[in-house]
């Protein structure tokens, strides 16, 4: 199904990439399109809020993976990012205590709003973006994908949609023959 949810980008911040796919293409797909599905992404991610996930959180949160997917896509690509570009991630970056308790594992505390959960996604996506990290972000080759995506390996070629590597292959079958003939 297009609206399950993507959580094999290789790190929560990348999974919040994926809840639009075929961004580029003519008929994107939202994966979370209310409040309750933002609420259960959240919950796959292990980031559950205290508080009820309102509508402003849903706009909040699509706003925060834009402007995550241009500075991804800007790093991958080598552009530097424009004036301003970065200052749109500045409002998520503010200090939220995490503490840590030790159960049956090492638990952190739960945010306490949304806007918690992804601030802490924010400060992830800006370590990977400004450290060495960075060097192992992909972006899918297919044009209405163009997915982001860690490969530390550096052996992917597209994004973890089959989907997208099946119609990759496929094109590169086809103009083999084309140039074989």
């Amino acid at each position: 199904m297009s609206e399950d949810f993507r959580l094999d980008m290789g790190a929560p911040w990348l999974n919040l990439l994926a809840t639009r796919g075929r961004h580029f293409g003519a008929q994107p797909v939202e994966r979370i399109p209310t409040p309750a599905r933002l609420s259960e992404w959240l919950a796959r991610v292990e980031l559950t809020p205290l508080a009820p996930v309102t509508d402003a959180d849903l706009r909040t949160a699509h706003e925060l993976r834009e402007a995550l997917r241009e500075l991804a896509l800007g790093v991958i690509d080598g552009t530097p990012p424009r004036a301003g570009q970065a200052s749109s991630l500045t409002p998520f970056l503010k200090a939220e205590p995490v503490h840590l308790a030790a159960l049956d594992r090492l638990h952190r505390s739960a945010p306490a709003t949304a806007a918690d959960a992804l601030g802490r996604l924010a400060h992830q996506a800006a370590d990977w973006l400004t450290g060495p990290l960075r060097a192992d972000l992909r972006a899918c080759p297919e044009q209405d994908c163009r997915g982001v995506f860690a490969d530390p390996g550096g052996r992917r070629r597209w994004c973890p949609a089959p989907a997208c590597a099946s119609r990759g292959r496929v094109r590169a079958l086809r103009e083999r023959r084309r140039g074989g003939s």
